[in-house]
């Protein structure tokens, strides 16, 4: 967008000379010959600086054309050009919206630094912008980027149930933002001052997992050298959110349906029982139903976490979003690491729509990260997305007589290495949770590195 500039006049000769200084200058022009025509490549293309011609016949001049352009691009800035230069018509130019008044012929070293400095301010109001929405960010439904359907009608429900204390479900793919939406659901509601504990479930054993959530006594197992509070217990009043639900034990569903039940529950190696108000948020990207039936998971903690379910639909179900996520995170990401990139190219952006995400919003996430740490220019290009493109991807050749676990270890292997080693990252794109993933490692004994 940083880089995009349309041109609009019916005088051919100057059109065509005002496009070419800009391109000399490395801009991407479009020229348009009529205020109707100037619209529609508006409302196709984004725009950074808009030149518009004062006069043009054919129903819209100048002014006409500003003010359609500004409904559809408000963030434009749009310069009049004319020949016909009066104190009036520049005091109405200003008035209704034009950031500059310019005066044929064009000089083209003016234009060049008139430009310039508009672009050199649209980056400080970017970065400012970038800098208050982090310092204002809550977590917020306001927050969450999308223009699909289907996630309006998630967050209207979200909003409606923020304050009941009813249990509720996220289901969905890694990286489609369980997390997050726990998040906005907890600090909608009348729970917002009191904590917010976040639970991994995937990420410890059984034992550790069980000391996490209800606490221990001092002594009562080794390496507990003092009593320690659990999680259920600092986040009463508040909401706990048990990530990877589905990958609990036995036991410890056995647990936390009592906690479910009757809000109690006794520390490891306690003998006094706890009593807390917390409202569970749990997500979940397994099959909890199919589990039940394979008698993995038990039917009755199954109902009582079930009570409200809400399923995030993947990436690669709304389309729409990806846009609109990659120029936040490119905004966002490029700020971070100290790179000026200015946008996002056609050709990129098709690359984008085009992939699947098996990782999601997460995975879209670090692509862009990664394409702006390679990327060499000030606009992220197709090469830029080179990895995603898996039509370059050489097959995987099966050598005669190997096993599948043989298949599988490899496989493993080569998604760790791909992922730099990263779990969380490995896990999505083989379709696998975490704590299957690191099971198979242990017993391949595959180094985490590789």
């Amino acid at each position: 967008m940083y880089r995009n500039i349309l041109v609009v006049d019916d005088e051919e000769v100057m059109c065509e000379s005002l496009a070419a200084w800009l391109r000399e200058d490395g801009y991407n022009v479009d020229t348009a010959g009529s205020g109707r025509q100037a619209i529609e490549k508006a409302r196709a293309k984004d725009y950074a600086i808009c030149f518009v011609d004062l006069k043009m016949p054919g129903g819209l001049d100048g002014l006409e054309t500003m003010r359609e352009i500004r409904k559809l691009r408000p963030e434009a800035a749009i310069i009049i050009i004319t020949a016909y230069a009066t104190v009036d018509t520049a005091v109405a130019a200003i008035k209704q919206g034009a950031e500059e008044y310019v005066v044929k012929p064009c000089n083209p070293r003016e234009i060049s630094l008139m430009v310039s400095r508009i672009l050199k301010m649209k980056r400080l109001e970017r970065e400012n912008a970038i800098l208050r929405a982090k310092l204002a960010q809550r977590h917020r439904f306001e927050d969450f980027l999308s223009q699909s359907p289907r996630m309006a009608e998630i967050i209207d429900l979200c909003r409606q149930i923020a304050n009941l204390p009813s249990t509720v479900l996220l289901r969905g793919e890694s990286g489609t933002g369980k997390g997050l939406l726990a998040r906005a659901i907890h600090n909608a509601s009348n729970r917002a001052s009191r904590p917010f504990v976040s639970v991994s479930c995937a990420a410890l054993a059984e034992t550790l997992l069980e000391s996490e959530l209800f606490g221990h006594e001092k002594g009562s197992f080794t390496g507990a050298v003092e009593t320690a509070r659990g999680k259920f217990e600092i986040a009463d009043g508040g909401t706990i959110f048990l990530d990877e639900i589905g990958d609990i034990s036995p036991k410890l569903q056995t647990d936390l349906l009592r906690v479910l039940e009757d809000k109690r529950f006794y520390r490891v190696g306690g003998a006094q029982e706890i009593v807390v108000d917390v409202r569970v948020i749990a997500a979940t990207n397994t099959d909890l139903k199919k589990a039940v039936q394979e008698g993995k998971f038990r039917d009755d903690l199954y109902y009582r976490l079930n009570v409200i379910d809400i399923v995030i639909p993947p990436l690669r179900e709304r389309r729409e979003d990806i846009p609109l996520l990659a120029r936040h995170f490119a905004d966002r990401r490029s700020h971070e690491l100290g790179k000026e990139i200015l946008g996002i190219s056609d050709a990129a952006m098709k690359v984008l729509l085009d992939y699947d995400w098996p990782g999601n919003v997460r995975e879209l996430e670090n692509a862009i990260e990664r394409a702006i740490v390679t990327c060499s220019g000030s606009e992220l290009g197709e090469k830029d997305f080179a990895f995603l493109k898996r039509d370059d991807r050489t097959p995987w050749p099966l050598p005669a007589g190997m096993t599948l676990e043989e298949m599988e270890k490899q496989a493993i292997a080569a998604a760790l290495e791909r992922h730099r080693g990263n779990i969380k990252e490995t896990a999505a794109a083989l379709g696998i949770d975490r704590s299957t993933l690191y099971d198979k490692i242990k017993r391949y004994g595959i180094p985490r590195g590789a």
